[in-house]
């Protein structure tokens, strides 16, 4: 049998064009590193022996496309991961989302939910979520229907539990899940407001007006071009005074948003829109 060849950077180009060209989706503004290794560990999935057959197998059939999917496109999520950041969303973004009659928030790049859900638990015990819309978004369709289900392996929900201590909770955790078996099943009350619809950043535009919008670990998978094109999205689409929340190792610096934001919180990189 022959071995596996790794698909090198050549190859990388073409199985680009041809995803785009099959099924729309464009990764020509990803950073080459991270996507390379992704696409290698899926053709390693697929038992592609090298770029073409992943092609051919892309092209075959439309269920192996969604497996490809699973594990290229980044999926690293968890309830209330980095607690810190939810502290500082609490004491200084949450007090102002008050002040509006409905607040609404974009997850984008919401993987399968936790963010969202996070969002919704945080904005609950702030006596806020009644009124708030919060429109979650993702490019992978098999991430959205595992997100609107809200089933977690139990197995996580201590980590979750402990996240959600620390990132100031105010309640029994518990309270917001149903352990059922090996799974925990997240309350419906936190689904209510939760809008899990599909949006690709690199070729979508504005669908509504934000106040909140969160892209926490995401932009780091894109070149430069893409991130200005991907943060000038964000910034057309939050009202005047808007938040926008990055991730631990993104910023505004060096980009064409950056006069147009200022600095709420420097460690946990909560921006507010100027105007």
């Amino acid at each position: 049998m022959t071995a596996r060849t790794p698909i090198e950077a050549a190859e990388l180009e073409q199985i680009i064009a041809f995803i785009f060209d099959k099924y729309g989706y464009d990764f020509s503004g990803y950073a080459r590193a991270s996507l390379q290794r992704r696409i290698n560990k899926a053709a390693e999935q697929l038992k592609a022996r090298n770029g073409k057959e992943l092609m051919d197998l892309l092209h075959a059939d439309d269920r192996n496309f969604a497996l490809f999917l699973e594990v290229a496109t980044v999926n690293v999520t968890a309830l209330f991961r980095d607690p810190a950041f939810f502290v500082a969303l609490r004491e200084k973004v949450v007090p102002m989302l008050a002040t509006y009659p409905i607040i609404k928030v974009w997850s984008a790049g919401c993987a399968t939910g936790e963010e969202a859900y996070s969002l919704a638990i945080l904005l609950q015990e702030a006596g806020l979520y009644q009124r708030t819309r919060i429109y979650a978004t993702d490019l992978n369709p098999g991430n959205l229907e595992a997100a609107r289900r809200g089933i977690i392996p139990l197995h996580y929900m201590k980590a979750y539990t402990q996240n959600y201590q620390l990132a100031g909770g105010q309640h029994d955790f518990s309270d917001y899940y149903t352990a059922h078996y090996d799974h925990a099943i997240l309350n419906q009350d936190l689904r209510r407001h939760i809008l899990f619809s599909q949006h690709n950043l690199v070729t979508d535009n504005v669908f509504n007006e934000f106040q909140l919008i969160l892209c926490r670990n995401v932009l780091i998978y894109f070149n430069k071009e893409l991130q200005d094109r991907v943060l000038q999205l964000f910034y057309s689409s939050l009202g005047k005074l808007g938040y926008l929340a990055l991730g631990a190792k993104e910023s505004l610096l060096f980009t064409e948003v950056r006069p147009f934001f200022e600095i709420l919180d420097a460690p946990h990189r909560i921006f507010r829109k100027k105007t």
